[in-house]
C-alpha cells in the first residue's frame, strides 16, 4: 500500500492500482489539483455535492469535509476502486458519503449495463477506451440529479459529459465543473454544453476553470450572498 497526504487528505492507493506516473503525481502534489482546486473553491457547508467520476476518492474526501459527508453523492464505474474510495473516506474520518457504482450517461432504461474499460492505472478508463472490459451499471445523471438535488456537479467522466446535456437538470444548482475530453467529441458538443448552462443562468466562472476544467457557476447580482440562493428543487419528477 503506497501512502500520501495532498491538502490535509490521507490517501492509500493498492501496489496494483499504481503506475509510476500517478505515484509521481501523488508525491510532488500535482494529482488532481486543477479539480481538488476548483472544488475547494466552490463546495461549501451545507451543499450538496454530486461528483462524477470519484477515481481514489481524493476530490469526494475534499467535498465531504467541507460540505459534511451525508450531503455528498459520489459515482465510480470502476469496480476496484470502489473499496479504495470507502478506505480513504475512512481514514479521514468522512463515513456518511453515498457511494454508487456504476458509469453515468444520458437517460438509459432499467437495469441497463454495459462495457467498462479498465486501463492500467485506473486513470482514463472510459465507456469508449481501451482495456480491460467489465460489465458495469449504466446510470442516468438525471435520475441522480432528481435524486440528490445538487448545488454543486463535479464530473471527470472521460468523454460520458457529451450525453448528460440533452434535457433540463431540476436542481438548484450553484456551480458546474466538469473536465472537458475535446479529442473524444466534435466542438460542437462543447458549444451545446455551454448553451446548455447558459439555458441554467449559469455562466463561465473562471475561478473554478483551468486548462480542460470547465466550470460554471450560476448567475448572481453584485452584492448578492450566493448562500442565499440555496434552496430546494421545484417538486415533482422530471419530464
Amino acid at each position: 500500500m503506497h501512502e500520501f497526504t495532498l491538502n490535509g487528505i490521507s490517501l492509500g492507493l493498492p501496489a496494483g492500482l499504481a503506475t509510476p506516473e500517478i505515484l509521481g503525481k501523488l508525491a510532488d502534489g500535482t494529482y488532481e489539483a486543477d479539480e481538488a482546486r476548483s472544488a475547494e473553491r466552490c463546495v461549501r457547508e451545507g451543499m450538496r455535492v454530486l461528483e462524477l467520476g470519484a477515481g481514489i476518492g481524493y476530490v469526494t474526501a475534499l467535498c465531504a469535509r467541507r460540505a459534511g459527508p451525508e450531503n455528498v453523492l459520489s459515482v465510480e464505474a470502476n469496480p476496484a476502486l470502489l473499496p479504495v474510495i470507502e478506505d480513504n473516506l475512512a481514514r479521514n474520518g468522512l463515513p456518511g458519503v453515498t457511494l454508487i457504482h456504476g458509469a453515468v450517461t444520458g437517460p438509459v432504461a432499467p437495469d441497463a449495463m454495459a462495457d467498462f474499460a479498465v486501463s492500467t492505472g485506473y486513470t482514463g478508463s472510459s465507456l469508449d477506451g481501451k482495456g480491460k472490459a467489465v460489465k458495469v451499471p449504466l446510470v442516468s445523471v438525471h435520475d441522480l440529479i432528481w435524486a440528490h438535488k445538487p448545488h454543486v456537479v463535479l464530473m471527470d467522466v472521460e468523454g460520458a459529459e457529451a450525453e448528460m446535456f440533452n434535457r433540463p437538470w431540476k436542481c438548484p444548482l450553484r456551480f458546474c465543473v466538469m473536465e472537458l475530453h475535446p479529442r473524444k467529441y466534435h466542438p460542437r458538443t462543447i458549444k451545446k454544453i455551454v448553451d446548455f448552462m447558459s439555458a441554467m443562468d449559469l455562466t463561465y466562472d473562471p475561478v473554478t476553470s483551468r486548462g480542460k476544467i470547465l466550470g460554471f457557476r450560476k448567475v448572481w447580482g453584485a452584492g448578492e450572498d450566493p448562500d442565499a440562493l440555496m434552496g430546494d428543487a421545484p417538486a415533482g419528477p422530471e419530464e
